[in-house]
């Protein structure tokens, strides 16, 4: 299961999904909105996307992660827009009949997200606003991929 929404996410609801009689470990990773960074308060996070590559994306790390590891129970949720401190803007759920390929295909999914896929997050403080993890800002990001800020404003972005 891939999801991108603006709603709030529910843990709970995406590691049932993924539970099943033949596996014995769900491994569950939520990404939350921490207080500061660098020793800045951050007073809240914003999560922009290019959706259709963003949705791509992610299928394909799970159709990675089904071959690499075997798995075929995993989940991934991504919050876009503003995420508050303290609420989760990433889960994660992978379901496995051991707990060394779950751990490692959950973590692999994590690390690869913050790698490759265009979701592209601001933390803003009193004093200001910066883009973090990639290329900068959504518009040098997908300057990257080939695609102008035209083409891709007017492709669902979120």
């Amino acid at each position: 299961m891939i999801l991108i929404t603006h709603q709030h996410l529910d843990p709970e609801a995406l590691t049932k999904k993924v539970r099943s009689p033949g596996n014995g470990t769900v491994v569950t990773f939520l990404g939350t909105t921490r207080n500061e960074t660098d020793g800045r308060g951050v007073l809240f996070l914003e999560y922009e996307c290019y959706q259709p590559m963003a949705e791509r994306s992610l299928t394909e790390l799970a159709q990675e992660v089904q071959v690499r590891w075997g798995i075929q129970d995993l989940a991934i949720a991504h919050r876009v827009g503003r995420v508050e401190v303290g609420e989760i803007s990433l889960v994660v759920a992978v379901a496995a009949p051991h707990r060394k390929e779950a751990f490692a295909a959950c973590q692999h999914i994590v690390d690869r997200i913050k790698a490759v896929v265009p979701i592209w997050k601001k933390e803003f403080f009193e004093d200001g606003a910066v883009w973090v993890e990639g290329e900068g800002s959504p518009e040098a990001a997908l300057t990257g991929f080939g695609l102008s800020t035209e083409a891709a404003s007017g492709a669902e972005a979120c």
